[in-house]
């Protein structure tokens, strides 16, 4: 796998992830009556994201590794 290879594997994986971790451990505001003026009541109290972020950076990281030994072994058969 080529380095600019690597790097859009990593990026969608990324993404990926994120998004999978993404409504992990979210409550929203109406759930405790602690709604904020002027925001939605369904908005997350405490949304984590840098905490998912890193997540997300590990499970790309990951999936980007096992792909860099799956793909060469699945085309060289």
């Amino acid at each position: 796998m080529t380095l600019f290879g690597a790097g859009v594997v990593f990026t969608i994986a990324w993404w990926l992830s994120f998004f999978v971790v993404l409504p992990i451990g979210v409550a929203g505001q109406w759930e405790d009556d602690s709604t904020t003026p002027g925001t939605e009541e369904a908005a997350p109290k405490n949304p984590m994201l840098r905490k998912k972020a890193i997540w997300a950076t590990g499970g790309a990281i990951v999936l980007t590794t096992l792909t860099a030994i799956i793909v060469p072994r699945l085309l060289a058969q």
